[in-house]
């Protein structure tokens, strides 16, 4: 099984199996948000999330204590696989919604995708990206509007789990981040060269 690497950024998203929705309501959003506390957070950072009716997207860094070991397990260590993490996230979420919806089957495509950030400016562009998305889909006419995004998260000063101030300093403070993203919410082309391989 391919890892996630200890220390590397990376762009996580997938859909559902055939498009499927598989937020249809808003505690479905909190409840994916609730299980992502408990199977990704714990060994990732997030820098910038975004979840839409069909797919979500995730920009996080794997980290280093990766090659750390389960706090849950007794007795000899073992080392935590992201990617397996991830599975479990999408396969509990897949089983609740399955059992509130009376339905049966895969909810989401088999394999998520993930793709290393290796340059400043990637980075950069995902971040606005990612909170861009549902405005890019046609679901809302402001992508700031979007409550199921981390774009407004960032903004506040209420307890996050969010890698908020390391974001803020990178785009230079609040008012910079608030900024950039409304500056390029106006052309949103500029950004796609960038992410042409990251749509679904």
């Amino acid at each position: 099984m391919a890892i996630l690497e200890p220390g590397k950024f990376y762009h996580v998203y997938t859909q559902g199996n055939n498009k499927e929705t598989v937020f249809k309501e808003k505690e479905n959003y909190y409840y994916f948000l609730q299980l992502y506390r408990k199977y990704i957070s714990p060994y990732a950072d997030t820098f910038a999330y975004c979840l839409l009716p069909n797919h979500f997207h995730l920009l996080i860094r794997v980290r280093e204590e990766e090659l750390i070991m389960n706090p849950d397990t007794l007795g000899e260590p073992r080392i935590i696989n992201l990617v397996r993490q991830f599975q479990h996230l999408l396969n509990a979420y897949a089983k609740a919604i399955n059992i509130r919806y009376n339905r049966t089957g895969s909810l989401f495509q088999e394999r998520f995708k993930r793709k290393e950030i290796t340059s400043e400016a990637y980075f950069t562009r995902l971040v606005f990206y990612i909170h861009h998305n549902p405005q890019h889909h046609g679901l809302i006419e402001d992508f700031s509007d979007w409550p199921y995004s981390s774009y407004h998260s960032i903004l506040s000063k209420g307890t996050t789990v969010l890698q908020r101030e390391n974001v803020l300093d990178w785009f230079g403070g609040r008012a910079s981040y608030k900024n950039f993203h409304e500056e390029n919410a106006a052309d949103f082309t500029s950004t796609m060269p960038l992410l042409e391989e990251d749509e679904l």
